[in-house]
């Protein structure tokens, strides 16, 4: 067990599984207190069991990111259960590709819910906690490379990664005097469900025809030469949670292996 959070209770939503796993495993090996929040309570709690028994400390909670009165339940177990927090990750995420013309209002609306408005919710109800503890905090969002580039089956997706990366930098501006950071970290391809899981709805609208095509069709671009596994975000994600990273704010690190340089 490491101990560069030592003690510090850091929230992860969408903390069951893929990257947000991955950094929840990561937080708890160097000593922080995990709230593993997800939709999946079975999963969070699958996850937490496995963190402690391992050694570390971590608690699992339902939510949906979408329902404030969810997000406020997050931090009110986590007050509960721990006497505070000090790091919260917007992770939670939601895609469901179609091209470009077929983009249907409910489409747009699902996905910008959950990656827009959640991460806006989140925020808010972090700051909240974090001011009344009058002692700063930091809050870090999943991007996404698809935040900084268009892709046509995607473009929801797109356009509510790129709203990240612009709520990221208006929280940053907006909570400076509070003591709060917020930066966020914006991955490629990564191997995880939700790319699996994207890879088969690739295969429904007709962008691909077998299994693992378009993992493989999107890492061609990659210059490290393959996708990213979870842990390969972890690194990053225990970076901006640590002390290590206290004088940046309102940044967006990309860890897509070099696919698109901006």
């Amino acid at each position: 067990m490491g101990e560069r959070i030592s003690g510090r209770v850091a929230v992860v939503t969408g903390g069951a599984s893929g990257i947000g796993l991955g950094i929840a495993q990561v937080l708890a090996a160097e000593g922080g207190r995990v709230v593993i929040a997800d939709l999946n309570l079975e999963a969070a709690r699958e996850a937490a069991d496995k963190i402690s028994a391992g050694g570390g400390t971590a608690i699992a909670v339902r939510a949906d990111v979408v329902q404030r009165s969810d997000v406020r339940g997050v931090v009110e177990k986590a007050v509960d259960a721990f006497g505070g927090i000090d790091v919260w990750f917007n992770n939670a995420g939601y895609n469901k590709p179609l091209h470009l013309l077929d983009v249907t209002e409910e489409n747009w609306r699902s996905i910008m819910d959950v990656n827009g408005l959640g991460t806006l919710i989140g925020t808010q109800e972090a700051a909240l906690q974090f001011i009344a503890q009058g002692r700063g905090g930091k809050i870090i969002n999943t991007a996404s490379m698809a935040g900084r580039q268009g892709y046509p089956s995607f473009a929801p997706y797109c356009a509510s990664k790129a709203a990240v990366i612009s709520l990221t930098q208006a929280t940053a501006r907006g909570l400076a005097e509070h003591d709060i950071t917020c930066n966020a970290f914006a991955p490629g391809v990564v191997d995880t469900p939700l790319w699996k899981k994207l890879d088969r709805d690739l295969m429904d609208i007709g962008d691909s025809k077998e299994p693992g095509e378009a993992m493989s069709s999107f890492a061609e671009g990659i210059l490290r030469g393959r996708p990213a596994t979870a842990s390969d975000i972890a690194g990053t994600a225990l970076f901006l949670a640590s002390p290590d990273s206290d004088y940046m704010t309102g940044q967006v690190v990309m860890i897509d292996g070099g696919m698109v340089l901006v």
